[in-house]
């Protein structure tokens, strides 16, 4: 696959952090930008893909279900709240 350059503006922390990480993992710093991309995008799509599957739910008049929902929803907000 074949590689296209760009140029971003960051704060100059990030940056460090970045050559830093870099430099811990003996990779480039597009290496890093590029896991980061990626790992982005998928979380975007896991995103889309959980709010469908809410919005497939979101009919759910048992009490039961509700209850069952409302439990699996704050698990997930643990679960990813510093993700975000």
């Amino acid at each position: 696959m074949g590689s296209v350059k760009t140029a971003i503006s960051i704060e100059k922390p990030l940056f460090e952090q970045i050559n830093s990480l870099a430099d811990e993992m003996n990779t480039s710093r597009s290496h890093i930008f590029s896991l980061a991309a990626k790992e982005f995008i998928q979380r975007h799509k896991n995103k889309e893909i959980l709010d469908a599957i809410n919005s497939a739910y979101s009919d759910v008049t048992d009490e039961k279900e509700a209850s069952l929902k409302a439990a699996m929803r704050s698990r997930h907000r643990n679960m990813v709240q510093d993700q975000w």
